[in-house]
């Protein structure tokens, strides 16, 4: 299902605050703190031409976030810049006086991190970035996960060194908890979903996120005409919604929202016109996006610059899986999880559909973004989907 944006303020323009949170001052502040980790190294923007002409479209560049940081995700981007700035902050107002990024590994800065301890609910990409920041500042972390957060997943945020506590019920639950138990406890609360009064550390996130885009735009030879993005909460859509409108103006490209059709809630607002949580059902593979209620900040802003909201099936996602990894040639082998491919999956689905070539204008000249947004971190669901080991996949490559 394609539903275009008719909300009474699409196209209007950004809050004063997304507007600064995703600016480009605040953009070469991100990679400022990223160019400082020896781990940093730019991904790579994979052009795939057999795909493009099996589809009709110019052009389509897969950003492949596989490699981020060694965590596999673009996450690593958002929740450890945030811990970082919280850390530098707080040691700011002990010490009375700024501290930046070289101050970090300064004793001082140290002390008052290790006095810190940083809480977050996860699906497993955000609470490993969480646990990594908490863990380069010398930080405590507790991380907070669902049931249906699987056991690969739990033990790769384990093994970032953080405390695990385990909840109940969904992903939402454990955001409601995460909160509980911090504010019960004084631990800072560093999650990628917004709510009322609990908007600038999300903000904070997503700010990280730009630092991907960053890259992409370095890298693309033109200007996209369409940019495919998939969307749990909505904060990396929004993210490269906000940063693109203020990057490109009125020239900017129609951003397409995509999710899963079993957990659609910024799509289900989208329609209705206003923000609600929609109903936990059956589970999505495309776990990492399995969210029922968006983020206020993410749905502020794509609510305005969103240009149209869409859902994928299980099946879509897989296939996709399945088709990166023995791509047409001359395209490379991609290693994507079920979650990193869906906004190809939007594609894939809407360029293959007449009426969805129309609604969005994808003609033989568009030029297409879309971005792998993670790699297998899921081993053996991503071989049980692909018929081959991720390593297999990647060698190749």
């Amino acid at each position: 299902m394609i539903t275009l944006n008719t909300l009474p303020g699409y196209n209007a323009a950004l809050d004063p605050a997304d507007s600064t949170t995703l600016g480009m001052e605040a953009a070469r502040e991100v990679q400022r703190f990223l160019s400082c980790r020896p781990d940093h190294r730019q991904t790579p923007l994979h052009r795939l031409d057999g795909l493009a002409g099996e589809l009709g479209v110019a052009a389509i560049f897969l950003k492949d976030e596989g490699l981020r940081l060694g965590l596999g995700s673009f996450k690593a981007l958002g929740g450890s810049y945030a811990v970082i700035r919280l850390v530098l902050e707080e040691a700011g107002r002990r010490l009375g006086h700024p501290q930046d990024i070289a101050d970090l590994n300064s004793p001082q800065v140290r002390e008052i991190a290790r006095q810190m301890t940083f809480g977050c609910a996860t699906d497993g990409n955000h609470g490993k970035s969480v646990a990594m920041g908490a863990r380069m500042v010398g930080a405590r972390a507790a991380i907070f996960v669902h049931a249906g957060v699987s056991d690969e997943r739990v033990a790769a945020i384990a093994a970032c060194g953080a405390e695990i506590i385990r909840v109940e019920g969904t992903y939402d639950d454990s955001v409601a908890e995460a909160a509980r138990v911090c504010e019960q406890n004084g631990w800072s609360v560093v999650s990628d979903t917004s709510w009322p009064g609990y908007e600038r550390i999300p903000s904070l996130v997503m700010q990280g996120y730009t630092a991907m885009l960053g890259e992409v735009l370095e890298t693309l030879p033109q200007r996209p005409t369409h940019v495919f993005v998939q969307a749990g909460v909505g904060g990396l859509a929004a993210a490269l919604a906000g940063h693109f409108a203020i990057v490109f103006g009125a020239d900017r490209p129609k951003l397409i929202v995509v999710e899963p059709a079993r957990a659609a809630c910024i799509h289900e607002s989208a329609r209705t016109g206003r923000l609600v949580k929609t109903p936990h059902g059956e589970p999505t593979i495309m776990a990492m996006l399995e969210c029922y209620e968006p983020s206020l900040v993410a749905w502020r802003i794509l609510s305005r610059k969103a240009d149209a909201f869409m859902t994928v099936d299980e099946d879509a996602a897989a296939a996709t899986m399945r088709r990166l990894a023995r791509p047409v040639a001359p395209d490379p082998a991609i290693v994507a999880g079920e979650s990193g491919c869906a906004g190809l999956a939007g594609l894939i689905r809407a360029a293959s559909d007449p009426e969805g070539r129309k609604m969005l204008g994808l003609d033989v000249n568009a030029r297409v973004l879309a971005i792998n947004t993670e790699t297998a971190t899921d081993k053996g669901r991503y071989e049980a989907i692909v018929g081959m080991a991720p390593e297999d996949v990647a060698e190749i490559a």
